[in-house]
This record gives structure tokens, C-alpha cells and sequence, in this order.
């Protein structure tokens, strides 16, 4: 069924893959278009549901092949992933801080990083494509490693991330478009920025797609680093945002139905 896709080059299916990412999060930004405004618990849910696959494909699509690639490279099995992983969460701590981003429906007073004159819409897009960065490479560095031939990556782990990932940037397009109009800004205009914060993705996917083949000693690290930094972002960003307005049970309730949705995926089809 995919034979066609699979024949074309690496990083053209990197591409592909991010496209396809990022369209889901236009599509969840199109939300705008029907509503004005989303019930807090449904956002919350949603939000829990994005951080659960994001943690389940930290392992099972990222941190699991960069252990075995480890052994196959007669590395320590450990030390490949435990290095990328923290070099992952702290390049996301740096850009934590360095870039301006406000949460949602936080006050632009409570804006992170840089100082800046910048209006709340461009923060808040920010916040979201600070989120995108990690997935995208994520995405990328898993078709690399197929180019790569390694054993532990598949095409179906591969498409299976990329699903995953895309149907929790759906929630995420949503979460920027919809408060937006509910500030007054236009339908229109709120759903360009809320599909911009994943234009993100594809640059990242293809970035990681190239990044490894042409350097195939990384990937283990490239691997455990794209699990690092989305690990970063769902515990400082997606997590804290699905808790922090009184309804942590559908938070929680959504999160693990993202963890399973995403391991269902993943090993089913991996």
C-alpha cells in the first residue's frame, strides 16, 4: 500500500510525514471556523491526551531503538541514550529560555523567555511551536534511521510515530486558534496562526532526516535526544497546562488514553 512512498528518497518521506503532521494541526486550528469557544475540561483532556503519545513515542518509537542501535554498535547499551536523552531536554531548556513564548490563556504579563514588545497572539504561537520542534526532528530522525537500514527501525514504527504525533497536533491547533478569536481576533486570522505553529515540524523532519544518515554514528543519539526533548515539553509545558485548571482527573484520563493509543500504535504496527 505505502510501496510507493517507501521507494521515494529519505528525506522526501520525511517531508511527507511532517506535512502530514503539520496539516493535522491545521486542521485542529480550522476548529475555529465551528466554535468561538472550547470548555476548559475538553481542552484539558485534550491536552492530556497530546502528552500522553508524546511519552509513549519517547520510548517506543525513540529511546527503545536508540537501545538497541547501542548494542548492535558495541556501544554500552545505556550510554548513547542516556547522553542524547539529557542533551535533548536541556537544548530544550536553553530554547525554554532564549525563546518568547506565553502559556495558554496565561497573561502576556507571564510571558517566558526574552523580554519582548510582541503581542500575545505571537507568544502564544511560540508556545506551541516549541512544542513542534522536538516532533518534527522526531519524526525525521525515524525515517532516517530507515535509509540507515537499521534493524530495530521499521516502516510501520515509522508511519506509526507520524500518526501519533499527528493526531496529537490536532488539540494542539485548536488550543492556539480558539482563544484567539475569543480575544476578537478574526476566524480567519486565527487559524493562520494557529496552523503557523507547526510549520515548525517539516523544517525540523527534514533537518533530522538528513542530519543522521549523513552522520550514521549519531543516530543513536539523534534518537534518544528527540525523546529527551519531547519528555522536556510534555513535564514543563503540556502536563502543567492539562493540571492547572481544576480538572487534573480529565487531564490524567486523557493522558492515558494518548499513552495507549500511541503504544497500541507502535507495537501493533512496529
Amino acid at each position: 500500500m505505502f510501496d510507493w512512498f517507501f521507494s521515494l528518497p529519505h528525506w522526501i518521506q520525511a517531508l511527507l510525514a511532517t506535512t502530514f503532521t503539520w496539516g493535522v494541526t491545521a486542521l485542529g486550528a480550522a476548529m475555529v471556523f465551528f466554535f468561538k469557544n472550547i470548555d476548559r475540561r475538553v481542552l484539558d483532556g485534550m491536552l492530556g491526551f497530546a502528552g500522553g503519545i508524546m511519552i509513549a513515542a519517547s520510548f517506543w518509537s525513540l529511546l527503545a531503538p536508540s537501545i538497541e542501535m547501542s548494542k548492535g554498535m558495541g556501544l554500552p547499551p545505556w550510554l548513547p541514550p542516556l547522553v542524547g536523552f539529557l542533551a535533548g531536554g536541556l537544548f530544550l531548556k536553553l530554547v525554554d529560555k532564549i525563546l518568547p513564548h506565553v502559556h495558554i490563556e496565561a497573561p502576556v504579563e507571564s510571558a517566558e523567555g526574552l523580554k519582548t514588545t510582541w503581542k500575545r497572539s505571537i507568544l502564544l504561537v511560540l508556545a506551541i511551536t516549541l512544542h513542534n520542534i522536538p516532533e518534527g526532528l522526531a519524526v525525521g530522525v525515524a525515517f532516517g534511521a530507515l535509509a540507515a537500514d537499521i534493524p530495530s527501525a521499521t516502516q510501520a514504527g515509522a508511519l506509526a510515530l507520524a500518526l501519533g504525533i499527528g493526531l496529537q497536533n490536532f488539540p494542539e491547533g485548536a488550543a492556539v486558534s480558539i482563544p484567539l478569536r475569543r480575544e476578537g481576533m478574526s476566524r480567519p486570522k486565527s487559524f493562520f496562526y494557529g496552523q503557523a505553529s507547526g510549520l515548525v515540524e517539516p523544517i525540523a523532519g527534514v533537518a533530522g532526516a538528513l542530519l543522521v544518515v549523513t552522520m550514521l554514528p549519531i543516530l543513536p543519539y539523534a534518537l534518544s535526544f528527540a525523546a529527551g526533548a519531547m519528555i522536556y515539553v510534555v513535564i514543563e509545558e503540556v502536563i502543567p497546562e492539562s493540571q492547572g485548571s481544576g480538572n487534573s482527573d480529565i487531564g490524567t484520563l486523557g493522558a492515558l488514553g494518548g499513552f495507549a493509543l500511541m503504544m497500541l500504535l507502535d507495537v501493533a504496527l512496529g
